[in-house]
């Protein structure tokens, strides 16, 4: 396994869990840095040990290529880690950057408005862990949700112009279930009928709000454990 690396900084709780994770999937895997980084196209040894040290948080970039890089056959749901990875690099993203007064993710029931919206996106955006613009831009496809026009969200200064919009800015911040874009897409249907500038663009919204009521019900029934009389089915 090479030399004995630094013990982790522990100065930071959520950053701390997030190396130990790390270290535990490489251990796991029983690889060096250096055999790691031969694994990886775009990741050095140097990158991926200070990934693991707990005195940073890394990109997300580096994380994955982390989880691909100490994914062994033996691991039958590599998926799995690269979901929990996801979830401990966000808090300790959160850790690090958002305001001591962002304490949970906003509720999109409860918003009446539209300066209500524009701040809860901004409070989405804080929980997640500040993804910069540009991240933002890559995460949504060309063309979808520019840097420019994210970065005008997050500041306050505009409304997602369509529905699209909207569900690319909220995926680039992890909310990426149907079940949890749906109330958003719900919030901002009851608040745009009271905004006359908006009224032409009302139908969009209401369509895309259908349109994810279903898929949020066809991934719960997919969830869902088969009933008796399928078990006896299948038998």
């Amino acid at each position: 396994m090479g030399r004995r690396e630094n013990p982790v900084d522990r100065t930071v709780p959520e950053k701390e869990k997030l190396a130990d994770f790390l270290r535990a999937r490489r251990h796991h895997a029983q690889m060096t840095y250096k055999q790691m980084a031969a694994r990886s196209t775009v990741v050095s040894a140097a990158t991926f040990e200070r990934a693991a040290s707990g005195a940073v948080v890394p990109s997300w970039e580096t994380i994955q290529e982390f989880i691909l890089a100490t994914a062994g056959e033996g691991d039958f749901h590599p998926e799995l880690f690269m979901d929990r990875a996801r979830q401990l690099w966000i808090k300790a993203r959160r850790a690090t950057r958002a305001p001591f007064y962002v304490r949970r993710a906003p509720d999109p029931t409860l918003l009446s408005s539209p300066a209500d919206f524009v701040r809860a996106l901004r409070h989405q955006h804080v929980w997640a862990g500040y993804p910069t613009p540009g991240e933002m831009e890559r995460m949504s496809g060309p063309g979808i949700l520019p840097r420019t026009t994210a970065r005008r969200i997050i500041e306050g200064d505009v409304l997602p112009v369509d529905p699209q919009q909207a569900i690319a800015f909220l995926k680039a911040c992890y909310v990426v279930r149907a079940v949890d874009l749906q109330p958003w897409l719900a919030s901002a249907v009851r608040i745009l009928r009271d905004v006359p500038s908006r009224s032409r663009s009302l139908d969009s919204w209401v369509r895309a709000h259908e349109q994810m009521v279903r898929q949020a019900q066809t991934e719960s029934a997919a969830q869902a454990p088969p009933s008796p009389s399928q078990d006896k089915q299948a038998a």
